[in-house]
C-alpha cells in the first residue's frame, strides 16, 4: 500500500514538471483534434449524416488543405437533387444568409451535436458551411491560434466572394467562439467593416479561464505557482484566443447563447462577455444589436445541447431579421 501511495504521489507531482518541459501537450489538449469522433462516417460523403450537403476542400495556405461541408437552406432542396459542385457554391448568392460554422474541439463536422444543429439552422433558412480547420477531421496540418484563425478567414472571404452581398454570420461553439472573435476582429481591421453578425455559443472568457476551470485543472490549483505555470505555457505556446479582449473593440451584431448547466464552459464566462459587449457599446456610444439568451439548468442542454431548444430556430430568425 505504501508503494502504491508513493507511486500516486510521484505521478501526481510530475505532472506539472511534465507539462513545462513538453509544453505540446496543453496543446493537444485544448484542441484535442486527434480524437477524430465519429471514426466510421466518410466525410466524403455527408448524405450518409446530413441531406442536401456537399463536401469540398479549400487550401487556406501552402500545404494545408481543409475539409468544409456546404448545406443549403430548405429553399434549395428540392432543386439540388443532381446538382454539381459549382452548382452548390452558386446558391450562395441566392440572398439568404450564410453562416459559417466553426465547432469546438474534439471530432469533425460530423458529430452528431453539430449536424443535428446544421439541420435545425438548414430548416431555418440558411445556407451553413461547415468547417474542419487544420489537424482536424481529414483537413491537414497541425492546429494552432493562428492556423485556426487563418481557416476561418480564409473561408469568410471565400464565400464573401460568392455571397453577393448576402448576410454572413460567423457561428463559434465552445473553442469555435475564439475562432469567431479572432477572425471577426482582423476583418473588422484589415477591411474597416464589422463582420454582418456574430453568434457565439457556450463562449469562455479566454482559453486560459476555460482551462483552468478543466477538473484535471482544479485538482492542482492549491499547489503554489501551478496557475501561474498554466498562463507560462499558454503564452509560450502561443493560444490566448481572448475573447474578452475581442469583444471591447468588435462592433459587430451579438447573440450569447449559453446554458446554467453547461458543465464545461461555466455559464458566468458568457455573462461575463456579454456585459463586456455591453459596456464597449456604451463607451462608444454604438448602437449595435447585443443579446444573450440563456437556458435554465433544469433543460439540461450543458455544453452541446442547445439544439435541443425548440425555439432556437426561432431566437436565430428574430436577430437576424432584425439586423436587415
Amino acid at each position: 500500500m505504501k508503494k502504491f501511495l508513493s507511486f500516486l504521489l510521484t505521478t501526481y507531482v510530475s505532472v506539472p514538471v511534465i507539462l513545462y518541459l513538453f509544453p505540446w501537450i496543453l496543446s493537444h489538449a485544448i484542441f484535442s483534434h486527434l480524437l477524430r469522433f465519429p471514426y466510421f462516417v466518410d466525410l466524403r460523403r455527408p448524405q450518409d449524416v446530413l441531406n442536401h450537403t456537399c463536401n469540398f476542400y479549400l487550401s487556406t495556405e501552402e500545404g494545408v488543405s481543409v475539409g468544409v461541408w456546404h448545406t443549403l437552406p430548405v429553399s434549395q432542396w428540392d432543386a439540388a437533387a443532381g446538382k454539381n459542385l459549382d452548382w452548390y457554391h452558386e446558391t450562395l448568392g441566392d440572398g439568404r444568409p450564410v453562416i459559417i460554422y466553426l465547432h469546438g474541439n474534439v471530432g469533425t463536422r460530423a458529430i452528431s451535436h453539430r449536424v443535428e444543429l446544421v439541420k435545425i439552422l438548414s430548416a431555418a433558412g440558411y445556407h451553413v458551411l461547415s468547417l474542419d480547420y487544420r489537424g482536424f477531421g481529414d483537413s491537414t496540418g497541425d492546429p494552432s491560434e493562428a492556423g485556426l484563425t487563418s481557416d476561418a478567414l480564409y473561408l469568410y472571404y471565400w464565400a464573401k466572394t460568392r455571397s453577393r452581398g448576402s448576410m454572413l454570420c460567423l457561428w463559434g461553439h465552445s473553442l469555435g467562439s475564439g475562432v469567431a472573435t479572432n477572425a471577426a476582429v482582423r476583418i473588422q481591421e484589415q477591411e474597416g467593416y464589422a463582420v454582418d453578425a456574430l453568434i457565439l455559443e457556450a463562449p469562455y472568457t479566454r482559453i486560459g479561464e476555460a482551462v483552468a476551470n478543466h477538473p484535471l485543472a482544479k485538482m492542482y490549483m492549491f499547489l503554489p505557482g501551478f496557475e501561474s505555470l498554466l498562463w507560462n505555457i499558454l503564452e509560450r505556446i502561443n493560444i490566448s484566443f481572448a475573447n474578452d479582449k475581442n469583444l471591447k473593440t468588435l462592433s459587430s451584431p451579438l447573440l450569447i447563447l449559453h446554458s446554467e448547466d453547461d458543465n464545461v464552459i461555466p455559464f458566468h464566462m458568457g455573462q461575463k462577455l456579454y456585459q463586456i459587449s455591453l459596456q464597449a457599446q456604451g463607451e462608444s456610444n454604438r448602437n449595435t444589436r447585443i443579446q444573450m439568451v440563456s437556458y435554465r439548468a433544469n433543460l439540461r442542454l450543458s455544453h452541446s445541447h442547445i439544439y435541443l431548444d425548440p425555439n432556437l430556430s426561432d431566437v436565430v430568425q428574430k436577430f437576424l431579421q432584425n439586423l436587415t
